[in-house]
């Protein structure tokens, strides 16, 4: 089946118009983050079969592969076309043709978010304090909260000292309680500045009675003034009372309505999910724990402060409309006051019940029909690694997860890039491919043994079923076939950035309101 191509002049003109348009960079993350338009979401080659259908709920979505020539996005475009997308092609010559085409290239992850907080900032001055101010006032015991806007893993690994944890979309329901007095200064931190601007701002425009500042650049701004950083702390925000709860929802309300958020009943959904010819994405914007607690059918856990950061991660389709829940209101409503300027399509659904709330359990991503392929118990892989030294285990899980627990002896291999790996495996009768739970080896078995003349073998249930049966897992970055492609180094993640690489993210930064102004495609506005 031949793929047709596109070029820049249909993709901005999808833009322009507001109409629907999956722009998938088919790379892995590290060049992705490279350079890519601003609307180019990242959906790796090798991650297609068990990301697609949940971030391209609709078959006949127009979508456009992207590379830089190196031929993953005619790959990525023959596996859409498998797994039954009807409108997918290819962007014509790569970044470099869209480059040459006059189209402006960011660097960096979740860019458009990014850059929209640059102009949140730019256009309503939100109020900042240095890090120097901030730890006088924590010297001089002065009364301030600080409240720190990550993941709840992100605060834990590095956080400003006092800092307490409360995710950006918990922010208005939370605040009240943790600094009722009108008095207490509220600082809000992230690690560099979006997630800072936009919590601060979301309480300013909830108009809590508190004066609240930004961390100005948030923990790499800490650690540039030469300030220590707290490690492993666990503070967390606590339940609030039903008068505190009654009061937010008055106020994020009040919020969403002046960003003209649209409001959706559960007959909308019920039309909404079966709907043929609109893209909808359906979050759950409360925390994780409660999601599992209870959810609506057919709603996927995205913690509110996250999906206003990463927006792309889990709708690639600019153009959709997205639907947000969460029965308190405030965790839907923030969110999607945000969401409505950077113009997106968004509703979120009024009358919700905690009667309604009728599925438990983590979200389950939806899978195509899973391959057939040669596989092998936990038990009995256990024992060709104890006694078959042809038997090598190959594991092409992302490296985070790698890096976090393999089986002992597994190498690191990146599926799009095994070709490569090969060459630095060890010679082998037998191949055993693993993942975190199974499912990505068994997609990519086929293609690999059409690689090797070795017998490909997958672990049934992945990593998770080793650990099940009792099996050790080994920690570590260590044989790895593959460079960590998947996985941009963050300026802003971890402990032992380069002080350099931190000041030169934040002049990037800086830069992407006059980027946005030369891309001209994003329909941005400022409440």
């Amino acid at each position: 089946m031949s793929i047709k191509t596109q070029d820049y002049a249909f993709i901005r003109n999808k833009l322009l118009n507001k109409e629907e348009i999956a722009l998938l960079d088919v790379r892995e993350e590290d060049p992705h983050a490279q350079e890519h338009p601003l609307f180019a979401a990242n959906l790796p080659l090798s991650r297609i079969e068990v990301d697609a259908l949940s971030k391209l709920p609709k078959k006949d979505v127009p979508i456009v592969t992207l590379d830089d020539g190196e031929g993953d996005a005619q790959l990525a475009a023959q596996r859409l076309s498998d797994l039954g997308y009807s409108n997918v092609a290819v962007f014509g010559g790569g970044v470099k043709a869209w480059k040459a085409a006059g189209g402006e290239v960011f660097k960096d992850v979740n860019v458009p978010s990014k850059s929209f907080g640059e102009l949140v900032e730019s256009k309503r001055h939100t109020p900042s304090l240095s890090a120097q101010e901030v730890k006088k006032l924590l010297d001089d015991e002065a009364d301030v909260v600080v409240v720190d806007v990550r993941r709840f893993d992100e605060y834990q690994t590095m956080s400003i000292p006092t800092g307490i944890s409360v995710p950006g979309a918990e922010l208005v329901l939370r605040v009240p309680e943790l600094a009722p007095n009108p008095k207490t200064r509220v600082i809000v931190n992230c690690a560099g500045r979006t997630r800072s601007i936009i919590g601060t701002q979301s309480l300013i425009n909830a108009g809590i009675p508190n004066q609240v500042n930004a961390l100005r650049n948030g923990t790499i701004g800490w650690t540039l003034a030469g300030q220590e950083l707290d490690k492993g702390q666990s503070r967390k925000f606590s339940e609030v009372s039903t008068l505190t709860a009654n009061e937010a929802a008055q106020r994020a309300r009040s919020v969403a309505d002046r960003a003209g958020v649209k409001r959706a009943t559960t007959a909308d959904i019920q039309k909404w999910q079966s709907q043929k010819d609109r893209t909808t994405y359906f979050f759950d914007t409360r925390t994780p724990e409660e999601y599992e607690a209870g959810h609506l059918p057919g709603f996927r856990s995205v913690p509110g402060g996250q999906l206003v950061q990463e927006t792309e991660m889990v709708a690639p389709v600019r153009g959709a409309r997205i639907v947000l829940c969460d029965p308190s209101g405030v965790r839907a409503n923030m969110p999607a006051s945000w969401l409505a300027q950077m113009a997106w399509d968004v509703y979120v659904l009024d009358g919700v019940n905690m009667s309604d709330l009728t599925e438990t359990g983590p979200w389950q991503p939806p899978l195509p029909s899973i391959p057939s392929s040669k596989a092998v118990d936990a038990k009995t892989a256990s024992t060709w690694l104890k006694n078959d030294s042809g038997t090598v285990f190959v594991d092409v899980s992302t490296h985070a997860q790698y890096a976090k627990g393999h089986i002992p002896g597994s190498w690191f291999a990146l599926r799009s890039q095994f070709l490569n790996a090969l060459k630095k495996l060890p010679k082998a009768d037998r191949y055993v491919l693993t993942s975190t739970t199974g499912e990505l080896a068994t997609f990519a078995a086929n293609e690999i043994q059409a690689l090797t003349a070795a017998e490909v073998v997958v672990l049934s249930g992945g990593n998770k079923a080793w650990v099940d049966a009792g099996l050790e897992l080994e920690k570590g970055s260590t044989r790895l076939a593959s460079p960590p492609l998947d996985r941009y180094k963050r300026p802003y993640e971890g402990t032992s950035v380069d002080p350099a690489a931190m000041q030169a993210y934040l002049d990037w930064e800086f830069g992407l309101v006059e980027q946005l102004g030369k891309d001209g495609t994003h329909h941005f506005w400022v409440l």
